[in-house]
């Protein structure tokens, strides 16, 4: 269920259920973002619905009686989508849709149409479908689950999916569902092995690594154009940028690092995405230094930077240096409490506050993991000596009689590869 311009937003109506003693301001939070992803996606909030329970309704969610005031709303509000902040099994979704004769989404499918209408490379489109087709698949239970990417208009299921002659469609389409999913793995493989090779080459190139990572809505486009001039879409939108950009930036001491932006991250992001983006989210993996871009701004951003460094972890990434970025500074209330991380700086990417103390401070934190050398080259090695010179951080250059001299800071794989004309071995450079 898209909404495309010139058509009339969709209503929708948010529901919610918390658990009994829940932090009030936490779901305050939840439903605020859950709000906003309505927005994001084009729809039109008309109402929340929330209850409290000590578990869900194994049939219905909500219970009998929440879900006849919803029923009623949904009624008189003509409301087309009801809007779940919570995952639900496929016979909820259809008991709730046939109670209010409306079509429901939960957490994980108003995400996935999310990433659906945002990913713009044909690597994104297949990702996303992938991770649409492996969350839905189990759920082709009937008229629910119309989701474009399912396609034909039809969506998924359709009233003939019933007994006799509904139960061959059923599974006419679950059998194109998996022929669809067999033949998206093939390309994606392809994709992934092409994504190899390039990161491969860059990493041939022997320049550093940085992801930007952190929270969707962060600013983490707005940094990338601030500190490269790259031209990404950045929008106040959650999920505005989908597909990885990477463009070259040059530190304040003159070395250049590759610049990667990543897919924004969320809680309690669908594991299908998590594994359909896997070849996107290896730049924060393979990268020398994570640079976690945080808004500051946020009454919830302590909550945010947990579940950014929870999926750090699962990346396998947690031993890497991180730099946070604490930004859009400039929209803090005076007094307003920081969060308090190591390695972090207050930054806002649309004024550009901040932002030469935050190059040096990745400067020094790159420093680290790169080693400092001396380094004679025969005029006749001039060649070699210049392609140091663009993979390395020059701190003294001078042409001698017998050679040109460099003392450099560079990766260790770049000064192996110049061993033999090394004078005396460096010392860690300092941080």
């Amino acid at each position: 269920m898209e909404h495309r311009a010139g058509e009339e937003a969709i209503r929708a109506v948010l529901a919610a259920l918390f658990w009994a003693g829940e932090d009030e301001a936490r779901q305050q939070e939840d439903l605020q973002e859950l709000s906003r992803l309505a927005e994001t996606a084009g729809y039109t909030v008309t109402g929340i619905l929330t209850q409290q329970r000590g578990s869900p309704d194994a049939r219905t969610y909500l219970g009998e009686g929440k879900l006849r005031e919803l029923r009623e709303f949904v009624k008189a509000n003509e409301v087309e989508l009801i809007l779940f902040d919570n995952e639900l099994t496929p016979s909820q979704i259809k008991n709730i849709e046939k109670a209010c004769d409306c079509l429901v989404f939960d957490y994980s499918m108003l995400i996935l149409e999310i990433f659906h209408q945002h990913a713009l490379t044909r690597e994104g489109r297949l990702q996303v479908e992938m991770a649409q087709l492996q969350y839905t698949l189990p759920r082709l239970t009937g008229r629910g689950i119309e989701l474009s990417r399912l396609g034909g208009g039809g969506g998924a299921g359709g009233a003939g999916a019933r007994r006799g002659k509904g139960e061959t469609l059923l599974e006419l389409q679950r059998r194109n569902a998996r022929k669809r999913m067999a033949a998206l793995r093939a390309e994606l493989a392809a994709l992934r092995r092409t994504r190899a090779e390039q990161r491969r080459a860059r990493m041939r190139s022997e320049l550093p690594r940085v992801a930007i990572m952190g929270y969707t809505n962060a600013g983490k486009s707005t940094l990338l154009n601030t500190l490269t001039g790259a031209g990404v879409l950045a929008e106040d939108k959650l999920f505005a940028t989908l597909d990885p950009v990477t463009r070259v930036l040059t530190l304040p001491g003159g070395s250049k690092v590759l610049l990667s932006d990543t897919v924004g991250l969320i809680r309690n992001l669908p594991h299908h995405l998590i594994e359909a983006f896997a070849s996107t989210l290896e730049e924060v993996s393979q990268a020398d230094l994570l640079l976690h871009v945080v808004d500051a701004s946020n009454p919830g951003c302590d909550g945010q930077i947990a579940v950014c460094q929870e999926l750090i972890e699962q990346l396998g990434a947690g031993h890497l240096p991180v730099v946070t970025a604490l930004n859009k500074i400039d929209l803090c209330s005076r007094g307003q409490p920081l969060p308090h991380l190591p390695c972090s700086v207050e930054i806002s990417a649309a004024t550009g506050r901040g932002i030469d103390r935050l190059l040096a401070v990745m400067e020094s934190t790159l420093a680290k993991s790169r080693q400092t050398a001396e380094l004679l080259f025969p005029y006749a090695q001039g060649k070699l000596a210049e392609q140091l010179r663009r993979h390395a951080e020059i701190l003294k250059l001078e042409y001698r009689e017998d050679g040109i001299f460099l003392k450099v800071r560079a990766a260790p794989a770049a000064l192996g590869r110049v061993a033999a004309w090394r004078v005396r071995a460096g010392e860690q450079g300092d941080c």
